[in-house]
């Protein structure tokens, strides 16, 4: 696997490394070792799948408060997305900075997402599914929303979203601090 820090500190750009033949190629997607030697987490108690019907839906964007912690790693299974990190960590260089990366499901990068980030994505083309390992359990009173289109963040979108929900549309403009972690 090939690990490429991305310009939000700790959000890592993963790589898979095919081995081709003529049956087609073989890569992996997670090694204890080699996450543990990047500084990544190395416990995914979870998974998660996202489907969306609609080009154009966007999800997010989402973290989780304290004392949850939730550190993701994130595929597209199927279509393309543009993923977008947002920095909410007090002691992070990169505090309120946001980066964008483009995962598809041909070029089979993940994205790692640390703790004290949101995330959001937005898809580039209908019947996207996203696959999530979640180094948390889901904590729905940590749960948090910090609006796509906030003003003090900035977030640059490709394109404006077609569609999302309720709770992503009416989130109030960011007003909190930093957090601490």
């Amino acid at each position: 696997m090939i690990f490429t820090s991305a310009t939000v500190d700790g959000a890592v750009v993963v790589d898979p490394e095919p081995h081709a033949d003529e049956r087609g190629f073989f890569a992996r997607t997670y090694c204890e070792r080699e996450f543990t030697a990047h500084g990544l987490a190395t416990r995914y108690p979870q998974c998660n799948i996202s489907y969306n019907r609609t080009r154009c839906t966007l999800r997010g964007l989402h973290y989780a408060a304290r004392p949850a912690r939730e550190e993701k790693l994130v595929r597209c299974a199927g279509g393309s997305t543009c993923d977008v990190v947002l920095d909410l960590r007090a002691d992070s260089a990169t505090c309120f900075r946001w980066c964008a990366v483009e995962l598809t499901q041909e070029d089979r990068r993940m994205l790692y997402i640390p703790a004290g980030v949101a995330h959001g994505f937005l898809t580039h083309e209908e019947h996207t599914e996203v696959f999530y390992q979640m180094g948390a359990s889901y904590v729905p009173e940590a749960a948090r929303t910090v609006r796509w289109d906030d003003p003090r963040v900035g977030v640059e979108w490709p394109y404006q979203p077609a569609l999302m929900s309720d709770r992503n549309r009416s989130v109030p403009d960011f007003s909190g601090g930093p957090l601490t972690w």
